[in-house]
């Protein structure tokens, strides 16, 4: 087969042994990981609440168009029985009635300060204007939809007293609310099989591709020195992480700081997330290719290499497919070879899952949905394909053309069933 008058017959057989061997090596990493880090940092201590006097914490919430979710975000989060924190708002140019909601909600809440700003500058810009009004040099960092646990606070701030002045950001446990659909029950198996693992691994290699924008501890001191957030960047929380780990800050996961969320219910709503994060991704990876000529920066090296073969690996099995679909002599030939790679990798994709979900199960609830683990290993390395191959070129035309990047309203989801 030529494309373009190259033959590219040669190519299929590496690239399919590609496609097929690196899904099942990295799951096989993230279970080696995960493991490791249950077993030696995950049986700590149980948290004394009365072991110290608490510094102030301040807690901020960006908001774009957020009318539906920031009333009861802001009143669960002033409930916290942490004894010394302040909240503060930012209504980043809502075309909704958030920031008169915002208003109101700072005559009935007493800790409670708010931001009005009347143009969207992005959720990085927010954030920029809610730290440099904070009072805290801690800044805890959530979405407008985040319902913090108790104990989520005290866990965060630990770190930061307990583990030594280099410790920048500590990211939480995000998890999910909604769980009454199909969409939202598979995104529950993947927080828990792929971004719990994830997190725990990248942890025991000491550094992280990514704090979780929706739960995270930033010591403002650590903010300052990088700048802040890149207001340029579409994921704020992507970038800002890359900025503290060059600049030597240690970041930290905490899996006892949970922080139940709304995700979305909808085709639609999924892709607009994952397009987003995908591109967050492959612009940090545009951006900071220079660590490799800094050695002190090797500890990072392999963050950065997964994150570049992840994307080849998309354009690979896309490849791989077309020209499978384009030259099969019959249908067998097509059914053989994919089943054989998807019985091998949805195997060791439940291997995965069984060890994720028994080191979430202490926290949440989560081994009655294990049911829908079967649907999740082939949609997601599909989806995940032609997400990245969509994101591509939205994170090349950003490092072009710069400025803010604005945000848009997530999907929250439209159904909100009890844990």
């Amino acid at each position: 087969m030529n494309f373009y008058g190259l033959d590219i017959a040669p190519w299929i057989e590496p690239l399919a042994q590609f496609v097929f061997w690196y899904p099942f090596f990295m799951a096989l990493f993230w279970i080696a990981g995960a493991l490791l880090f249950s077993l030696t940092r995950e049986k700590e201590e149980e948290l004394d609440l009365n072991e110290r006097e608490w510094p102030l914490i301040s807690i901020l919430i960006p908001c774009y168009n957020e009318e539906e979710t920031i009333a009861e975000t802001i009143e669960y989060l002033d409930r916290l029985t942490y004894p010394n924190f302040e909240i503060i708002a930012v209504n980043d140019g809502s075309r909704d009635k958030t920031g008169d909601i915002l208003v109101g909600l700072a005559d009935e809440y007493e800790r409670l300060r708010v931001i009005d700003c009347h143009e969207n500058r992005g959720k990085a810009n927010a954030l920029h204007m809610a730290a440099h009004a904070a009072r805290s040099e801690y800044l805890l960092c959530v979405d407008s939809d985040a319902f913090l646990s108790e104990e989520a606070p005290y866990y965060l701030v630990r770190h930061f007293l307990n583990r030594g002045e280099r410790v920048g950001a500590v990211t939480g446990n995000p998890r999910i609310r909604n769980r009454d659909t199909l969409l939202s029950r598979m995104q529950l198996v993947e927080y828990s099989s792929i971004i719990g693992s994830i997190k725990r691994t990248q942890r025991v290699m000491g550094k992280i591709m990514t704090v979780s924008g929706v739960i995270v501890m930033f010591r403002k001191k650590a903010l300052l020195s990088v700048g802040l957030w890149d207001r340029d960047m579409i994921t704020e929380d992507i970038a800002v992480s890359w900025k503290l780990q060059k600049n030597f800050w240690d970041i930290r996961y905490e899996p006892r700081a949970l922080c139940w969320m709304l995700v979305p219910e909808s085709i639609s709503g999924i892709w607009k997330q994952r397009v987003r994060w995908s591109q967050g991704g492959q612009e940090v990876v545009l951006r900071h290719f220079d660590i490799f000529k800094d050695w002190r920066q090797r500890r990072i090296w392999p963050v950065y290499i997964e994150q570049v073969i992840s994307v080849l690996w998309a354009y690979a099995w896309l490849i791989v497919t077309v020209y499978l679909f384009a030259t099969a002599d019959t249908w067998q030939d097509m059914l053989i070879w994919f089943t054989y790679n998807s019985f091998a990798l949805v195997l060791v994709s439940h291997v995965q899952l069984i060890i994720s979900l028994w080191n979430d199960a202490r926290y949440d609830k989560v081994f009655k949905y294990y049911v829908w683990a079967a649907w999740y290993p082939v949609i997601y390395w599909m989806l995940n394909t032609f997400v990245v191959i969509a994101a591509t070129p939205k994170a090349i035309r950003a490092r072009v053309k710069g400025g803010y990047a604005t945000w848009s309203s997530p999907d929250r989801g439209t159904r909100r069933s009890s844990l």
